[in-house]
C-alpha cells in the first residue's frame, strides 16, 4: 500500500487529562485519501486512578480527494464516449474466443503430429491456429489502444476538474470557483511574470470589444510575485473603452499556491520549463480549447470564436474549437 507522510500541526486530546494542547503530528496519504494522525499528550497531567489510555485520532482533510475527482472524470468520460465500454467488452470477448480456439487447435496439432495417421490434418490445423492467433493479436491491439485512449481522456478530464475547483475573485465581495463560469464565459488564463501579463494586456487592447462580444474573460496569474500594472487612457472618449477593458481583465486568481501547483503540473506534463510564460484557452463548457507558450493570439480568438449574442447565441456554445 503506497503512502506518503508529512509533518503537520495537530490537536491532541486525552480523555483522562485536564488539558488539551497542540503537538507536532503527521499525516499520511493512503490510497489517495489524506489522513491526519494525532498522538495524545498534555502539559500538566492530572491522572485518574484508572489506567490512562492513549488514543489516536484520524480525520480526513478538508480538500477534495483525488478519488472523488477521478470518479467525476470517469462519469464525464462515459458521457463523452458512451460506446467505448461496449467496444472494449467485445474486444475482450473476441480475445477470449480466439484464445480458446487457439488452445483447442494447438492440442489438435499435437495429436496430429504424434499420430502418423493424422499427419495429413496438420496443415489445416495450422491454418486454423494461425487465424486464431491473428484474431487474438488484432483484438488485443484494439483493446490496448482503446484502453490507452480511455486513460488519457480520464486523466485530461481529471486535470480539467482540478482546474474548475480553483478560485477566482470577481470583485471585493465575490470569490467564485472557475466552474461557475461554465456556459457564461470563455476564459483565457495567462501565467507568467508581471511583464508578460502587462504586454499581453497591451496586445489585447485593439480587440477588447470583440473579445467581450465572444464572451472572453482574461485570468492573469503572475508567477514572479509582482502585481502587473494596467494603464488606461484617461479621456472622455476612452471611458467606455476603458470600462470594457477593465471588464475583460476583471478576474483575479486567489489562493496562489493552488494555482501554482496546477500550472507546474501541466507544464511538467507538456515538457515545458516552469519559468516559461503560457496561456490556456477554455471553451464555453469549461474544457480546454487550446494552449501555448508565449502571448495568446487575440486576433485568432476574434476570428475563430462565435459571438455569444445574436442569431448564433446558444447554438454554438461549446462548439468553439476542438478539445486538446
Amino acid at each position: 500500500m503506497a503512502a506518503v507522510a508529512w509533518l503537520s500541526t495537530v490537536i491532541i486530546d486525552c480523555p483522562s487529562c485536564s488539558r488539551t494542547v497542540k503537538r507536532l503530528g503527521f499525516s499520511r496519504q493512503i490510497n489517495g485519501l489524506r489522513h491526519n494522525f494525532a498522538v495524545t499528550g498534555v502539559n500538566s497531567v492530572r491522572r485518574r486512578k484508572s489506567r490512562a489510555s492513549t488514543t489516536i485520532t484520524c480525520f480526513a482533510s478538508n480538500g477534495p480527494s483525488p478519488s472523488e475527482i477521478s470518479s467525476t472524470a470517469k462519469i464525464r468520460s462515459e458521457v463523452l464516449s458512451p460506446f467505448r465500454s461496449v467496444r472494449m467488452f467485445f474486444y475482450l470477448a473476441f480475445v477470449a474466443s480466439g484464445s480458446l480456439g487457439g488452445f483447442i487447435a494447438f492440442t489438435q496439432l499435437l495429436g496430429a503430429l504424434a499420430n502418423s495417421s493424422r499427419a495429413a490434418e496438420a496443415p489445416e490445423i495450422l491454418k486454423g491456429l494461425g487465424i486464431d492467433l491473428a484474431a487474438v493479436s488484432v483484438f488485443a491491439f484494439l483493446y490496448y489502444r482503446e484502453n490507452n485512449a480511455k486513460n488519457a481522456q480520464v486523466a485530461r478530464l481529471s486535470r480539467e476538474e482540478s482546474l474548475s475547483n480553483l478560485k477566482l475573485r470577481v470583485d471585493e465581495k465575490r470569490i467564485l470557483p472557475l466552474s461557475a463560469f461554465r456556459g457564461i464565459a470563455r476564459l483565457v488564463i495567462l501565467a507568467g511574470p508581471a511583464a508578460f501579463i502587462e504586454e499581453s494586456f497591451k496586445l489585447s487592447q485593439p480587440f477588447s470589444e470583440r473579445l467581450l462580444e465572444r464572451g472572453v474573460l482574461v485570468v492573469p496569474f503572475t508567477t514572479d510575485g509582482n502585481s502587473p500594472t494596467f494603464q488606461f487612457e484617461e479621456t472622455e472618449e476612452g471611458n467606455e473603452i476603458n470600462a470594457k477593458r477593465k471588464r475583460l481583465w476583471q478576474l483575479a486568481p486567489v489562493y496562489a499556491a493552488e494555482w501554482t501547483k496546477w500550472m507546474d503540473e501541466q507544464k511538467k506534463l507538456a515538457n515545458i520549463s516552469t519559468e516559461s510564460p503560457v496561456y490556456l484557452s477554455l471553451r464555453m463548457d469549461g474544457r480546454v480549447r487550446g494552449s501555448g507558450v508565449g502571448y495568446p493570439p487575440w486576433n485568432a480568438f476574434v476570428v475563430q470564436l462565435p459571438p455569444v449574442k445574436g442569431i448564433w447565441s446558444g447554438l454554438l456554445d461549446g462548439m468553439d474549437g476542438r478539445v486538446l
